[in-house]
Formats: structure tokens, sequence, C-alpha cells
């Protein structure tokens, strides 16, 4: 969880809950790219609130809010990398915390190689569960495909607090956070970058807007999810094509926390700003559809508030 605290010596304390908080925002969406994001958007609202230029930013590691709002700690606003589960949402709902739900960016979990390996071009997901699953016993390049140099495998990923780990073990092996444990697990993706560029048998994945920043050191392979080989790209992510792996990104805000204008604000700001908080993220923006439908489920929000 990254949470946006507010130190503000108890001045405006109408506006807070406890303990000086401004708005809280946290979730399992990729951290040290969120919070970015997070940060830019509480910027854009800081002269609208009168918040003193001098209030510090502060976050924490992620975390499933979701699972911590069902155990009584209420986060104003979730960020997540998949929908909310219905076993989530009704937990929630157990204590009275219902949420609405934006999509405000997509990604295209990329799977990497080094500038060495000419041979993955493209893999199949049956090929990328092979590799991955739990108790794989894949370690060399050539069990994958016979066509595939006897080259040593040496696997890196994210850890298992990240929603990147949750979305890839659920479209490729079959079951949210099912995975083999023998591989180097980071939640720093230049770690992973690092790990695979200097390993020729190097294997990983991440989002791909930081395959982007890092094209130079890696190669992206295409993936076939049944209908031929796709390789990652914006577009790809956008119209879904790059299946399974496109996936889209959300924020959820706390029904009642919309009640207080600090939050709304922070939410009004961030669909207006959609675009630009997603590049500061590393995230691929939304396409002229998504947009339009985001901006629509605002107005809704703000009719039925009345505003």
């Amino acid at each position: 969880m990254h949470v946006i605290y507010i130190d503000d010596s108890g001045q405006k304390e109408s506006r807070r809950r406890h303990m000086g908080e401004l708005v809280s925002v946290g979730g399992v969406i990729v951290p040290e790219h969120a919070v970015a994001g997070f940060a830019a958007a509480f910027e854009g609202i800081r002269a609208d609130l009168e918040i003193p230029a001098d209030e510090e930013i502060k976050w924490k590691p992620p975390r499933n809010t979701f699972q911590a709002a069902a155990s009584g700690e209420l986060i104003d606003i979730s960020d997540a990398s998949r929908p909310i589960k219905d076993e989530e949402k009704a937990a929630c709902q157990a204590k009275g915390i219902t949420y609405e739900e934006f999509q405000v960016a997509n990604d295209a979990l990329t799977v990497v190689v080094p500038k060495e390996n000419t041979w993955a071009t493209c893999l199949t997901v049956d090929q990328l569960k092979k590799i991955w699953e739990p108790d794989s016993k894949v370690t060399s390049w050539n069990q994958v495909d016979p066509k595939f140099p006897n080259e040593p495998l040496k696997l890196f990923g994210p850890g298992t607090d990240s929603g990147t780990f949750d979305y890839f073990t659920d479209v490729i092996n079959g079951e949210e956070g099912k995975s083999r444990t023998d591989y180097q697990p980071s939640e720093d993706d230049n770690v992973i970058v690092q790990g695979v560029a200097g390993s020729k048998g190097g294997l990983g994945y991440f989002g791909f807007s930081y395959f982007e920043a890092n094209s130079d050191k890696l190669n992206a392979v295409q993936v076939d999810g049944g209908g031929g080989c796709v390789a990652p790209s914006v577009q790809a992510a956008q119209d879904g094509s790059y299946k399974p792996l496109s996936r889209p990104l959300f924020i959820y805000p706390a029904a009642s926390a919309l009640k207080r204008p600090e939050v709304l604000a922070f939410v009004e700001f961030y669909v207006a700003n959609h675009a630009e908080i997603a590049k500061q993220a590393k995230f691929v923006p939304l396409n002229a559809t998504q947009e339009a439908e985001l901006k629509s489920d605002l107005d809704k929000l703000k009719q039925q508030a009345g505003q």
C-alpha cells in the first residue's frame, strides 16, 4: 500500500479523518510507478484546497487494500491492476464499504529476454505456462521448444505481493498466485531488467512502458494467445488484442470517502489528467472510447451526489 499522508500541524482539521491525514491512496499497482501519478494528482489540488506547500507526501509498501478494508482499515482510494473480486466486494460490503470503479489506464504485461536471445521471438501461452507453472521442471530453453538451444533458463519476476504477479499467474497458470518459486523475485523492476539483461538465458516480465524504457537492453517476446503471435504495444494494450497479457488498471474510491470534498477533488483531477498521470506512472493511456467512458462515469457519480 502506498498511502499519502498529510502532516498539517493540526490546520484545517475538518478536512481530515484522523492523524492529520488528507487523502489516503493505496493498492497493488507497481508502487514506484503509481506513486508518481498519485503525487502529481495531489499537487494538482493542493492550491485549490489551500494546502501549505511544505506539507509532506509519504507512502507505504503495497498490499491488497480491499482485504484491508474488509478487516476494518479503510483506504479512501484503492488502486488495482485487476477488477475487484466478487468475494472482496462482498467482504467490504459486510463492513458497510462500497466502491466506485474507474478504469484510468491500460497495461501490457511484457515478457522480456536479453538482446542475445535471438530464438524466443514468440511464445505460446502453453509454453509460458510450462515455464512458470508450479513445480515446473523446465531449466533449459530446449525444454521449452526443441528448436531452441540448450541454454540454461534463468527466471526473474515480480514478488508475490505484486498485482502484476497476480495477473500473470492467473492468465498464464490458470490460478492467481500459483507459480514456480525457484525464480528471482523483486518488487523493483530495475532489478528484473538487470537480471534478464545480464543473463543470456534470462526471462522475465513486467509492464510494457518499463520495457520501452529499457528496449536497448531487452527484447519483447510476442505472445500467441491462440490467434497468432502478437507483440506488446500501446495499441495492442488498448484494444485488447495482446491476449491474454493486456489488462485494465483501475482506481476504486470508497463511496463514503467521496462525500469529502478533498477526495472528490482528487478523483476529478485524476480523471481530467489521466493521460499525463499514466505517462508519469509508466502505464499505457486510455484510448478515446475508454476516455469517454471514464468521464461519463465521473459525471454520473457527480449527478448522483447532486453536484
